[in-house]
């Protein structure tokens, strides 16, 4: 049976809202296939202005959710008071003059082959809170509802989409392939779960698919422990009996020629075949066997949760997938392995997040780059902001050591690799203290029109909200210096 809970459609305001792709995708062999999974893939046939670079096939987005501290991994400044200098010596990098932490001797070695940009930033007004800061980087859009806790309200179908979303719905994949997946957990920050990680407005067909494998935050082992039960067909149901279901629809659809006719601008048959083979082939469910990768390569991006997913990340693009979201594996608020350094700082960074970090991206471009995929695909690594120059301070009305740092969106950085972007390039600068951009400052959504505009779409395309409301995919001018 084909498994499709939910109510579409509830009600007139959002009409447009159906079942997500995880349900859709509960296939086992039945004749409303063509009206369910293909008429998704028929959602997603738009096509987008062509106004941009169209340097870019690909993204997979490594958000470092918490705010990894720029001052003590990829921007270190010297010299500077005890209350600010960072616990880590610097090291020189490939780029003669630039240099990195102590932390990440092995992205120095191929920073030649990325993009460094210094100088984010959300001047002149900063976004203390973790899930409004993320809602902005991940959307565009700033948020109109903050409970009195200072948290955000949960996900809502009347939020801005994420920026895969509009990807997907603009650039739809050619091949029979998961088009957006985000693992390995959802964004969060405290009880707030998955704001900024949904389509919003778009409706739930362009939602990306999740990949969240069981188990606890601190498990480094449960990417090994995957499921995609939601790719397979019911034992009951093989591929040659849906296959031949499929021909009978067919013998149908012909023997309908009005009907035929009246539909032939959807390309249903187009849309059914897609669908059809998307669960027959097993390329999507192949996709996932990180066991068929070499110890190898496993142990190059790091035996973890995050190294092993930035390895599926890059399984994924090689099978067709358009837009892949990585998520730091650890929540804000939280001690272990989060980059959210309030207190204990040199510990964690040194033994816990920074070695996961600097591992698993430099295997990730490096491994891309020899198999000649960093051409057409953009890596992004980045967090929601930075953190505070001054050690032991509060700027966002938490406790700080001494030995941590607070939330600091008016200054931080990104890098960025692939899909047309310069090699050896490091865009913008920061001031001595690490506090804001002496020049070239790049907002978030400066970034994300950069990213639309690598896809070959105008960032000023019109969507339309919940309302029908023209609203731009982003309110910010690409930052065209960043591309050969």
């Amino acid at each position: 049976m084909l498994v499709i809970p939910g109510n579409s459609g509830k009600d007139l305001c959002d009409r447009h809202l159906g079942s997500t792709r995880r349900d859709l995708l509960r296939v086992g062999g039945s004749g409303m296939l063509g009206l369910s999974l293909g008429s998704l893939l028929q959602m997603q046939n738009a096509t987008a202005s062509a106004a941009g670079a169209e340097t870019a096939e690909n993204i997979i987005m490594l958000f470092l959710q918490g705010g990894p501290s720029h001052l003590d991994l990829w921007d270190p400044k010297p010299n500077l008071p005890d209350n600010m200098v960072g616990p880590f010596k610097e090291i020189s990098t490939k780029l003669p003059g630039v240099q990195f932490t102590e932390l990440l001797p092995k992205l120095s070695q191929v920073n030649d082959k990325a993009t460094l940009i210094r100088s984010m930033s959300y001047t002149p007004a900063g976004l203390f809170n973790h899930t409004a800061a993320i809602y902005q980087m991940l959307t565009g859009y700033t948020t109109d509802k903050v409970s009195p806790s200072g948290q955000l309200e949960p996900p809502s179908p009347k939020d801005f989409p994420n920026f895969g979303s509009n990807l997907v719905r603009l650039k739809p994949s050619n091949v029979p392939m998961l088009p957006l997946v985000m693992l390995p957990r959802p964004l969060q920050e405290s009880n707030v779960v998955g704001k900024a990680g949904t389509a919003g407005f778009l409706g739930r067909a362009y939602d990306p698919y999740y990949l969240y494998p069981g188990g606890d935050d601190m498990n480094m082992n449960k990417m090994d422990g995957i499921s995609v039960d939601d790719l397979k067909l019911r034992p009951q149901v093989h591929a040659g009996r849906l296959q031949r279901r499929a021909r009978l629809r067919d013998v149908i659809n012909k023997g309908m020629p009005a009907v035929e006719k009246a539909v032939s601008e959807y390309k249903l048959d187009e849309y059914y075949a897609r669908a059809l083979e998307l669960v027959t082939s097993g390329r999507a469910r192949d996709a996932f066997g990180l066991d068929r990768e070499s110890n190898q390569i496993r142990d190059r991006y790091g035996r973890n949760t995050f190294g092993q997913s930035c390895l599926l990340a890059r399984r994924l693009v090689e099978a067709g997938t358009r837009v892949v979201e990585v998520v730091w594996p650890k929540v804000a608020n939280s001690d272990n392995h989060s980059w959210d350094v309030h207190k204990g700082l040199t510990k964690r960074m040194k033994d816990q997040s920074a070695p996961m970090l600097d591992t698993a991206l430099s295997a990730l471009i490096d491994d891309m780059d020899q198999r000649g995929m960093l051409e057409k695909t953009m890596i992004v690594a980045v967090g929601e902001f930075g953190r505070s120059p001054e050690r032991g301070v509060s700027t966002s009305g938490n406790d700080n050591s001494s030995d941590g740092r607070d939330h600091w969106p008016y200054c931080y950085s990104a890098l960025v690799a692939g899909g047309g972007v310069k090699r050896g390039y490091v865009h913008g600068k920061s001031d001595n203290t690490g506090s804001a951009p002496l020049n070239d400052p790049v907002h978030p959504r400066e970034l994300l029109a950069s990213i639309y505009h690598s896809f070959g779409i105008d960032p000023a395309m019109l969507m339309y909200n919940h309302l029908n409301q023209p609203r731009e995919l982003v309110k910010g001018r690409p930052v065209t210096a960043l591309f050969s």
